[in-house]
């Protein structure tokens, strides 16, 4: 906007040599022309009334004010399963990067409102984000995560579970959700304890499967091949009757992402679906904020426009005309 203030003074003086111009080309016909003054005051205060309002619209800001505001929002656990058995590519490209994909989609759906945090779990469930309303910091922490991001072992559904209750006030358990996002190898058998813990406290845990529940896939290795156990390749099946077992029992919902096979399902989609209905908190809240100042410019530069626009060309331009078809 403040770049813009440069055109101005460039535009008024093409207006002034334009107009000089034409007032040249009057005098040729008709030896008496109205006076240019009014004109060219109307030149200045267009001018100034365009130069002030570019200034309001670049939204000056200076000093500080306390503001009061009334904030709505969830608190939302997302639970990935970072175990090897998600790189099973029965997802495109895999199922970890599926899920990544669709959880950032999932921010996006959340709005700014919403807090968000963020668990990684294979034989434990291990805090990478705390609850927080930064979505930038949620998607680095996102990004970065693989199956070394919890502890190696045997998939844990309950130890996950366990963990997002931790980051979850007890006090708000009426606006709090988890979502638990994996291919169902739970190899501890607690998660249903869990899933009943959360029942109590009123936390519906959504569940959602990835992966081929039918014919399942190989889990790849880092240096080439596949993983083997007994001389044969092993294959993942996504588990499902585990994930709909939790979300039963807490009171929660299952869905499928997709595989390759079926229809685009995105968690996005979820959230409207299911989230939504999810009571948001009230929060009564102060803020300490730049003082916007566009009003200093705003209203002369407009009073100044106003003032240009009365004193507009055309009443001159209907006597120029008068006094030309006279003297013809």
């Amino acid at each position: 906007m403040l770049i813009l203030v440069v055109i101005i003074p460039i535009a008024a003086f093409c207006w002034t040599f334009l107009r000089a111009r034409r007032e040249k080309a009057l005098r040729r016909l008709t030896m008496k022309i109205p006076s240019s003054g009014a004109v060219g005051l109307q030149i200045v205060l267009v001018s100034l009334g365009l130069a002030l309002s570019l200034f309001a619209a670049a939204r000056p800001q200076w000093g500080h004010s306390w503001e009061h505001f009334i904030s709505r929002s969830r608190n939302i656990v997302v639970a990935i399963d970072v175990s090897r058995s998600m790189l099973a590519e029965d997802v495109h490209p895999n199922r970890l990067a599926r899920v990544k994909a669709d959880v950032a989609d999932l921010l996006d759906s959340f709005g700014s409102s919403n807090r968000c945090a963020l668990v990684a779990f294979r034989r434990t469930g291990v805090a990478i984000s705390p609850l927080t309303y930064d979505h930038a910091f949620l998607r680095t922490a996102l990004e970065s995560l693989t199956p070394e991001s919890a502890p190696q072992g045997e998939t844990d559904l309950g130890s996950a579970i366990r963990e997002c209750l931790n980051i979850l006030d007890p006090a708000k358990d009426e606006h709090n959700e988890i979502i638990l996002i994996s291919d169902g190898g739970d190899l501890r058998g607690d998660a249903l304890e869990s899933a009943r813990i959360a029942k109590e406290r009123g936390i519906a845990i959504y569940t959602v499967g990835i992966g081929d529940p039918v014919r399942g896939a190989t889990i790849p290795l880092a240096g080439g091949g596949v993983q083997m156990h007994e001389g044969k390749p092993v294959v993942v099946k996504l588990e499902e009757d585990t994930l709909r077992a939790i979300s039963k029992e807490s009171g929660g919902a299952y869905v499928p992402l997709a595989t390759l096979s079926t229809a685009e399902t995105t968690l996005g989609a979820i959230y409207s679906r299911f989230l939504r209905k999810v009571e948001m908190e009230e929060r009564n809240e102060k803020e300490l904020r730049l003082a916007e100042r566009y009003q200093i410019f705003l209203v002369p530069g407009l009073a100044l426009l106003i003032a240009g626009a009365a004193l507009s060309k055309g009443r001159f331009a209907s006597l120029k005309a008068s006094e030309i078809k006279q003297k013809t």
